[in-house]
């Protein structure tokens, strides 16, 4: 926990939507400022071929991560995991990691179980890269390299721009590894500010979820991390129990929980993603879900309600776009039940987990 205590702001959720509203100045100091030395890295990293990637973090960077493992597994080629930081903070576990790519993903760089398990990696062989958004902190001191995801000092307890600015540089990392321009991001910031611009669309959305006691959220593919991350935000500010699920789980058993008064949001990526979760998308609406879908505007338009994305953006780069009218639900619907999501009770902004 944090030494110092949050208070409630003057305005309820001031500081979230003002952090949600730089997202995309953020996007484009990492593509101006940032992306040199991402490059930079990722050749030196890519010289020393590592034989896999393993992925290490916690909370809201955990979904970046899982975001990353997308990504390195389809364009590199390579196999990539999660790790499980207990193994070596808990039990003592010493794998050998000669040659592997450890990648530690934080906001704040300060929490002792990734200080911990990144320096046993680098001790067992690894190369490790700090992804943070502090480069003076323990973790990046701790890293053999660091990238910083230049987003500025982030103030409310949900974290937003963070987020982003984690899968932009995790984006452009993986494609320096392979040798890419990075190109698929160029458009980012701009179709970004787009999407922010439309929040009145978002707030009649959140209507629907004023009074919800649960709510499920499903993806395939690069948009599964979406739902993890949108289902965490919405627990974390607004408290209603939001439930995230791979589509192909979904069908393996939770698909019973959901009825004709269960809102589901479905995030449905343009591209491979999008067609793996055509099923359950069928399968939903054949059971009567409220379904709210987050895709392309004929995805919406065969939904209940939805919001719909910017056609053309290519796939891997998507979740970036797709997060954006999530985080403002949650902002929404968090104010329409009189809360504050600049305050979440009982979070503190770093976690201290060992």
């Amino acid at each position: 926990m944090s030494d110092t205590q949050t208070t409630t702001t003057a305005v309820p959720g001031r500081i979230m939507a003002a952090e949600m509203a730089e997202q995309p100045a953020v996007l484009q100091r990492i593509l101006d400022e940032g992306a040199p030395k991402i490059r930079e890295i990722a050749a030196e990293i890519a010289a020393r071929s590592p034989r896999f990637v393993l992925l290490t973090a916690r909370g809201t960077s955990d979904n970046a991560a899982l975001y990353a493992k997308y990504l390195i597994e389809v364009l590199l080629g390579k196999p990539a995991g999660l790790t499980s930081m207990s193994t070596t903070t808990a039990y003592g576990a010493k794998p050998d990691l000669t040659d592997v790519l450890v990648i530690t993903v934080s906001q704040s760089g300060g929490s002792p179980d990734l200080v911990a398990s990144t320096k046993a990696a680098r001790e067992a062989g690894a190369i490790t890269l700090a992804v943070t958004n502090n480069p003076g902190s323990p973790l990046a001191e701790v890293s053999e390299f660091h990238i910083d995801v230049l987003a500025g000092p982030e103030k409310a307890l949900p974290a937003t721009k963070t987020y982003t600015a984690e899968l932009l540089a995790l984006y452009l990392l993986v494609e320096g590894l392979r040798g890419g321009d990075g190109a698929a991001a160029k458009a980012l910031p701009e179709l970004a500010a787009g999407i922010l611009a439309r929040h009145s669309e978002v707030k009649a959305l959140a209507e629907r979820y004023r009074f919800a006691q649960r709510l499920v959220l499903t993806s395939r593919g690069y948009g599964y991390p979406t739902a993890r991350e949108a289902a965490l935000k919405l627990m974390e500010t607004t408290y209603i129990p939001a439930s995230p699920f791979s589509g192909a789980d979904l069908l393996h058993g939770p698909l019973a929980m959901v009825d004709n008064v269960s809102p589901v949001i479905a995030i449905v990526p343009d591209g491979k993603g999008g067609e793996a979760l055509q099923p359950v998308l069928d399968r939903l609406r054949g059971r009567g879900a409220d379904l709210v879908v987050i895709g392309q505007q004929e995805q919406v338009d065969a939904a209940s309600a939805g919001f719909a994305l910017p056609a053309g953006v290519p796939e891997e780069v998507q979740p970036i776009l797709e997060i954006l009218p999530l985080q403002q639900l949650a902002y929404e619907v968090t104010i329409a039940r009189g809360q504050d999501p600049d305050a979440p009770r009982a979070l503190a902004k770093v976690t201290e987990t060992h």
